[in-house]
């Protein structure tokens, strides 16, 4: 069985709910379902060269393993509102120059980041750089200034 190993995380309540969410979903219908697809292949017969039987139980790790994640994300979690301030901090909404190019983005733990939806852990690099800052602070990172236009 995978362990991780998590220092505490900081999330904003409603990142914290969005996450026991997405346990419940995981407990509640993920693993019921691939419990039935590994019934239905393993009805196929001969379990050594049954691929669908394979898949299957490979699904069935990683829903197993993202479970423990987020089980472990949650017993370690501190709610940490975002206050007013004029700093980046967890929950901040941030316009940055990053380039040439103006990019929005969230800074979060780093269980509820996706970069697909603009979502920065405050863990990351890029976000480690980010905390802190203020409206107008400019700072290197991979050989492009990022310029930091507006914190909400």
């Amino acid at each position: 069985m995978l362990k991780y190993f998590y220092m505490v995380q900081y999330f904003t309540k409603k990142g914290l709910e969005k996450i026991k969410e997405e346990l419940k979903d995981l407990k509640e219908n993920a693993v019921r379902e691939t419990k039935k697809l590994i019934k239905e292949a393993a009805a196929f017969g001969d379990l050594k060269e049954n691929a669908a039987y394979h898949d299957a139980r490979d699904k069935m790790s990683f829903i197993k393993g993202r479970i423990e994640q987020l089980e472990c994300a949650i017993n370690e979690a501190i709610i940490k509102e975002k206050t007013e301030s004029e700093t980046i901090q967890i929950g901040s909404e941030i316009k940055i120059l990053f380039g040439s190019s103006e990019e929005n983005y969230i800074i979060t733990s780093p269980t509820e980041s996706d970069i697909l939806k603009n979502k920065i852990s405050y863990c990351s690099p890029i976000g480690k750089e980010l905390m802190g800052k203020r409206k107008g602070d400019k700072f290197k990172f991979n050989n492009s200034e990022i310029k930091i236009l507006e914190i909400k």
